[in-house]
């Protein structure tokens, strides 16, 4: 029978791997992901039995904290229990493995902080070298109405949607303030119960036509009836946030984080490396971050 750990290995593969669970694995899934997992224990073993590893102490907490996060996923005790009988555990060996899995992370974590920190010059020059990244497309915040096309539907037919669409219109043009009171009244899409707004939106993310119209608009303006496989809509643009790239100042904690999780994944793959023996092959899928 399968040691708790290995089966507990082979469950969180087969999700991260393959989004599945283990045992709606095709054959070939099925065989790459025991390539992986014999790799990735072979990794473990050699990571617990470092010095690191013997340094590092578990708090019980983080374990039980890991256990009501794996309960959690289901409704009831024996639900819980049902399913770990299915995958050949109990109460005992999943507290077995997730402690293995905690202990290797633990030991992960342990190294990266003993690497260098980022400096603010190393940001800075990031910043210089690759300030395009942090280029920002126009978006605009956007209200939405809408009243939708449905000849089996009472007052939804075309010419009845389309008196209706065109007399919210002609008031809006007149109160244009009104528009999220005569979206919470009338629009048809799941918007109106926040007045029909749409947040902030980038360019392309609406249907073409409502798209074409809404990055058209100037501030503050209503747009004509628009039409499209929905049915009738109603833009109005409240605020445009133009093209810009973001301030150093802005991006400075971004940068800081994605460079710290560069150094830190290069840093704990090379510290692996090390441990290995000379010549042994290497799975582009053993890393565990």
């Amino acid at each position: 029978m399968p040691e708790p750990g290995s089966i507990y290995r082979s469950i969180k593969l087969a999700a991260r791997l393959f989004g599945k669970p283990l045992e709606s694995l095709a054959p070939a899934e099925l065989q790459r992901l025991t390539r992986v997992a014999d790799r990735q224990q072979e990794i473990e073993t050699l990571i617990l039995e470092t010095p690191e590893a013997a340094s590092v102490k578990l708090d019980a907490a983080s374990i039980d904290a890991s256990l009501m996060e794996i309960r959690g996923r289901y409704g009831d005790e024996e639900e819980y229990h049902a399913e770990l009988r299915r995958v050949g555990l109990d109460a005992s060996s999943l507290r077995q493995a997730v402690s293995r899995d905690l202990l290797v992370e633990a030991v992960l974590e342990k190294v990266a902080a003993g690497l260098a920190a980022i400096s603010d010059t190393d940001v800075e020059i990031f910043w210089y070298m690759n300030r395009q990244r942090f280029r920002h497309g126009e978006t605009r915040v956007l209200r939405h109405l809408l009243v939708t096309i449905n000849d089996g539907l009472t007052g939804n037919e075309r010419e009845a949607a389309r008196a209706r669409i065109d007399a919210i219109h002609a008031r809006l043009l007149r109160e244009p303030q009104r528009f999220a009171e005569q979206a919470l009244k009338h629009s048809e899409c799941p918007t109106a119960i926040h007045g029909g707004l749409l947040g902030r939106v980038p360019r392309g993310r609406l249907y073409p036509q409502l798209d074409a119209v809404a990055f058209s608009l100037a501030e503050g303006m209503l747009s004509e009836v628009i039409e499209s496989e929905l049915g009738y809509h109603l833009v109005r643009c409240e605020a445009i946030q133009h093209e810009r790239l973001l301030s150093f100042a802005e991006a400075r904690q971004t940068i800081r984080e994605h460079l710290e999780g560069n150094q830190r994944a290069l840093g704990q793959k090379s510290w692996i490396r090390a441990l290995r023996p000379q010549g042994a092959g290497r799975s582009p899928d053993a890393n565990r971050r």
